[in-house]
């Protein structure tokens, strides 16, 4: 009989409503049991694409006899990540200061007012490497709680006075200037891999902030070594396993530091992000390998990601059925010389296998390879590896009869925004209007499901049925981004306008009015035992640091000296972190370089956006490499975009006004000259 996450939305929660144990969904109801009976809470938080979530809940959660104890003691609430950020973050940082590491599964034992006393990620169901087994952990807790109840309230309010008291250092409430950008840019030179591209060890992760930093210093400073780094991670990335070479996009990370063998779960940020990061890269430098990366990743995406609604899930899964019924991580993406003889036969398999590196050894599991493209000296006919019925072609047809990885639909408003930005902006370089439709259809999800009459925006939606969390600090910001970038892109000003209405939110419930530090949860949201805050990186822009980029573009955008201000405030914490720990505050770096070059304001003024000698402008301004430049197009005088106030044309022709700093430049008709001025 199914358990109470059988009414919940997220597709994490309902993997779990068939389990024996008796679950509860995170609940104000859920705590009353506990204290009603006088037991435990059982935290136990991971998202649908969790590998090792999967393995837990097969090995413990499925097995009666372990729920049956669970059930009797403790009162178990599951929680996804996705959808409850704050609680994930705020529990988080409880575990990785307790044991000094984190990750998911996450198991913590809460007292009844949701105070942490226990932690851990995934426990076996037998002692393994020095870890007790799940059952065992129970039965110590239970014992504790039973034997110990003073000691264990101790240490649970120890804990929650400790993470009260924990202080961010906001630094001066001021963006970075060339002195602390050029340090950050030297910490991640002594960071860097300059062998295989990228920043530390195994496991490594796309840094696709820190790329837009590096391209972004680049063009405001001319620094080549910036670019250098930014240029050959993303080659190292895109010729690894990491990338998936036969339908485009990224996985999540590579365990090895050779990007050769990934963790095979493909999540919509990670694919939103790089795929910017790699139109960016063909902006700043024309390379064709960059143009293709973001084409096929942003065609991954709507081919793979977009949901009937037009919004975009959140993930496919690690795992697959392997075709003998075992669920297996990797099993739809990896090959042997077999399986490429028995698609391609005996002469292309040969040639398929020098290409992609498969090998007889395999380098991953069982003799199985992770396609990849290894540095050659060969030269390889294009014709017969990527053409019509080519070699990649045919693979990965194939490929597709194989049992797909499963989909968590859930539409996450934050992660649609990032790809709302790329797939405008990847779709007006490279004259893919499909792109663009594409973002501009999730956008207007977000608006009909998402947001409310008061532009409240919810974390998420599924099947076009809106969850019922609230959102959090990086949805309002990364969904503001994404409209931004569509207001450029379309010329349609009622994007700016809902970006606007977004960025009220946060600077009356997100921001402290008194320092301008900015916190992950509103100001009205649900208590937790501590609000959470925190502006560095993770797998996403930290929500604090994107709200900084959204604020500067919108105040570049309307003359906003009050979204300007706030802007400025926010980057404060990025001049106290940048030069100590740059690879993770990667995005507030690149903000930080658009506030240091103005950032540039372009007004393109034509008599119609089909204009040809309009268009022609138009697209110069979006190639631009000023960093964060942005763009507003449409008719001399157009109320929905302010930058266009007081903008003729220019002896009868569409001209552009390229303003920075209070001081605009000679209006130009040239589209060469406004390059010039834009570094484009």
């Amino acid at each position: 009989m199914p358990n109470r996450l059988a009414h919940e939305t997220s597709p994490y929660l309902l993997q779990h409503a068939d389990n024996p144990v008796d679950w509860w969904p995170w609940s104000d109801e859920a705590f009353a049991e506990a204290r009603e009976r006088n037991v435990p809470v059982l935290l136990s938080v991971g998202y649908a694409s969790c590998h090792w979530c999967h393995v837990m809940a097969h090995e413990s959660f499925e097995d009666r006899a372990t729920a049956d104890y669970l059930n009797a003691r403790f009162v178990p609430v599951k929680v996804d990540r996705e959808e409850r950020p704050d609680v994930d973050a705020v529990y988080m940082e409880a575990v990785q200061a307790a044991t000094g590491q984190g990750g998911w599964p996450m198991t913590v034992f809460l007292t009844p007012d949701a105070e942490p006393f226990y932690f851990g990620t995934y426990f076996p169901p037998e002692p393994r490497q020095g870890m007790p087994s799940f059952r065992q952990l129970l039965q110590g807790v239970h014992q504790a709680w039973d034997e110990r109840r003073d000691e264990v309230a101790e240490v649970a309010g120890k804990i929650v006075r400790d993470l009260a008291g924990r202080e961010i250092s906001y630094g001066e409430a001021r963006p970075p200037g060339d002195e602390q950008q050029s340090q950050a840019l030297l910490g991640l030179t002594r960071e860097y891999d300059p062998q295989r591209g990228g920043f530390g060890g195994a496991p490594k992760f796309p840094p696709s902030m820190v790329i837009e930093f590096l391209l972004r210093h680049h063009a405001r400073t001319g620094a080549e070594g910036a670019l250098q780094m930014a240029r050959d991670t993303a080659e190292r990335m895109a010729r690894g396993g990491i990338y998936d070479q036969l339908g485009g996009g990224f996985a999540r990370y590579s365990v090895d530091r050779d990007w050769v063998v990934p963790h095979f779960e493909k999540m919509l940020y990670d694919n939103a992000l790089l795929c910017r990061a790699y139109a960016h890269l063909w902006r700043s430098t024309g390379s064709e390998l960059a143009r293709r990366v973001a084409l096929e990743t942003a065609d991954f995406m709507v081919r793979e990601l977009r949901t009937p609604e037009g919004g975009f899930a959140s993930a496919l899964d690690a795992d697959s059925d392997d075709g003998t019924g075992r669920h297996v991580e990797g099993a739809y993406y990896v090959w042997t010389p077999a399986q490429l003889r028995e698609v391609l036969g005996e002469q292309d398999a040969e040639l398929a296998a020098r290409y992609f590196g498969v090998t007889g050894e395999g380098t991953f599991e069982e003799g199985a390879s992770v396609l990849q493209l290894p540095q050659q000296d060969e030269v390889f006919d294009a014709g017969r590896i990527a053409g019509p019925g080519g070699i990649r072609e045919r693979l990965l047809a194939a490929r597709g009869t194989r049992p797909a990885p499963g989909r968590d639909d859930k539409v996450v408003a934050a992660w649609n925004g990032l790809a709302v930005a790329a797939l405008a902006e990847t779709g007006a370089y490279f004259d893919r209007p499909d792109l663009t439709e594409a973002a501009v259809a999730a956008a207007d999800l977000l608006v009909r499901v998402h947001l409310d009459d008061h532009a409240r925006i919810a974390r998420t939606s599924k099947d076009g049925r809106v969850g019922g969390n609230a959102g959090v600090l990086e949805d309002y910001a990364d969904v503001a981004e994404g409209f931004l970038a569509l207001a450029s892109v379309t010329g349609e000003g009622v994007w700016l306008e809902f970006t606007g209405l977004l960025l009220d939110h946060v600077l009356t419930r997100f921001a402290d009015p008194e320092s301008g530090a900015l916190y992950d949860t509103a100001s009205d949201a649900e208590r937790l035992i501590r609000r959470p805050q925190d502006p560095t990186d993770n797998a996403v822009p930290s929500g604090w640091t994107a709200a900084a980029g959204a604020l500067l573009g919108y105040a570049a955008q309307t003359g906003s000296a009050a979204h300007r201000t706030a802007a400025e405030r926010a980057l404060g914490v990025v001049r106290a972190l940048g030069p100590r720990v740059p690879r993770f505050v990667g995005w507030g770096l690149a903000v930080a370089e658009a506030a240091l070059d103005g950032p540039r304001e372009v007004a393109v003024a034509g008599p119609a956006l089909d204009d040809p000698a309009t268009a022609a402008l138009h697209r110069r301004a979006l190639l631009g490499t000023a960093p964060g430049a942005v763009v507003a197009v449409g008719t001399p005088g157009s109320d929905e975009f302010p930058l266009l106030a007081d903008r003729p044309l220019v002896d009868g022709k569409p001209a552009a006004y390229v303003c920075r700093n209070f001081t605009c430049d000679v209006p130009t008709t040239d589209p060469d000259r406004l390059s010039a001025a834009l570094g484009g």
